[in-house]
């Protein structure tokens, strides 16, 4: 009876049912949410640095608008500056030039 156990038909060896089809469709799926779940923390990502610029840029534009109001104060003070000296009065944050000596620089101890 040795000899009857050791034949086998090559049958019995496709009979036997795998879970391989299945799996790799598994996996498929399992890849896939995966994937979605990587896009919607990267789409999150974006989100902030989005906002994060978009601040950035009303800084800078604020910024801007202060520089250009500091200008024209400024500009606003030089020209009522220069019609008080074209007056001939002097105003009040001018002063005479001191005198250069000529002997060089003197240090005492």
């Amino acid at each position: 009876m040795p000899g009857q156990a050791s034949r086998r038909s090559g049958s019995d060896l496709h009979d036997i049912r795998t879970l391989s089809s299945g799996v790799g469709r598994i996996a498929d799926q399992y890849v896939a949410h995966l994937q979605i779940a990587c896009l919607e923390m990267e789409k999150v990502r974006k989100g902030r640095e989005k906002a994060s610029a978009l601040q950035r840029v009303e800084d800078l534009d604020a910024r801007l608008r202060d520089i250009e109001a500091e200008k024209a104060t400024l500009l606003r003070a030089l020209a009522e500056r220069g019609a008080a000296s074209a007056s001939g009065t002097p105003s009040a944050g001018s002063r005479p030039a001191p005198p250069r000596s000529t002997g060089g620089v003197r240090l005492r101890y």
